[in-house]
């Protein structure tokens, strides 16, 4: 449904989008993560025709951006970073107008607007002003009238951006909701969001797509080293830390300080359980072993280290790499097995 293809966008001497390449198919929830100025924003702008590329180029549903760009716009409901709504407008009214902008025809605009209302639960809100709503049925506004000619493709930057936890719940639901039958590509710097909503997640820094697959296939290949979190009572937190250091298998230890019981990060080798090492440490000591827990690496741990060393291309490339070979290892690699 979405396909870019080497896509590069200068500003001047600025380069914010470098050679990318990516593909999003129907009924997927793609997330597009980075840090501000990464490119998110200007892709997604290039996607909606709003911008030029510089080369390359993307088709939506089949048309070129360059070629049939009134055609892939007309396959397109877009909500931007900062929802362009009429505020002197009333709900019902700007939907409406929205709803002729779009080209749906007369015969069936009340029909959908009545069914977009339902939808995005506005029923409450249709007959106020948009300047009397709060941000999260505002975004609801902006999400209904990205959907008012019924598009394939949806393309949604920073849709939670400034809304509360249970705001932020309902748009998702909603937008998990949209896309049994729609391809959505949607930009976010909320990790748990993406990780919570996306099928798969495309992760873009200094305009380069640095990492690329699902959040499991990402922390596997990110991963190089295990980590636990242990509190332990009954010694001097510097005893306790250079005996687990001595540990087979450590690589780090990390004192988090002593409030009633000394904390720790214990780091490891990829692949070896140190629970059990751990355990009889604490027990020949002497120790009271509060807890112990497997963290392993975070989606937060991955998006540090693709947008901060510059190791992500590599990552991208084995991805594509084992799931081209499809070997039992590169299985065993990506974190998936047989049936996966």
């Amino acid at each position: 449904m979405i396909e870019v293809k080497n896509l590069t966008k200068r500003f001047g001497s600025t380069l914010a989008v470098d050679n990318v390449s990516f593909k999003v198919e129907r009924g997927e929830i793609v997330g597009f993560l980075g840090p501000n100025g990464a490119g998110k924003s200007t892709t997604m702008k290039v996607l909606t025709c709003y911008l030029a590329p510089t080369s390359g180029t993307a088709s939506i549903d089949g048309h070129d951006i360059l070629e049939e760009p009134f055609a892939a716009r007309s396959k397109v409901g877009y909500l931007p970073e900062n929802t362009p709504l009429y505020e002197e407008m009333g709900v019902l009214d700007f939907l409406d107008f929205m709803a002729r902008m779009r080209g749906v025809p007369p015969t069936k605009r009340a029909e959908r607007i009545e069914e977009l209302i339902d939808i995005c639960d506005l029923g409450k809100m249709a007959h106020k002003d948009i300047a009397e709503l709060s941000r999260g049925y505002r975004q609801r506004v902006g999400l209904a009238q990205a959907l008012l000619h019924d598009p394939p493709v949806l393309i949604l930057d920073e849709p939670t951006s400034g809304l509360d936890p249970v705001q932020i719940v309902e748009i998702r639901e909603l937008i998990k909701a949209i896309a049994v039958e729609k391809c959505i590509l949607l930009s976010t710097h909320i990790l748990p969001e993406a990780q919570n909503t996306c099928n798969r997640i495309l992760i873009i820094n200094e305009g380069r797509l640095v990492g690329e697959g699902t959040s499991e296939e990402l922390l596997a290949l990110a991963a190089q080293e295990e980590q636990y979190a242990l509190a332990i009572e009954g010694g001097e937190a510097s005893r306790i830390a250079e005996g687990l250091k001595a540990i087979p298998g450590v690589t780090g230890v990390v004192s988090l300080g002593a409030n009633g019981a000394a904390r720790f990060t214990v780091k490891g080798a990829k692949g070896m359980d140190l629970r059990r090492p751990i355990f009889d440490f604490a027990v020949a000591g002497g120790y009271m072993l509060l807890e112990l827990k497997h963290t392993g690496t975070t989606l937060e741990d991955v998006f540090l280290k693709l947008t901060g060393t510059g190791e992500g291309v590599v990552l991208t490339e084995r991805l594509h790499a084992a799931e081209a070979a499809g070997t039992d290892e590169d299985a065993a690699a990506l974190g998936g097995g047989e049936d996966e």
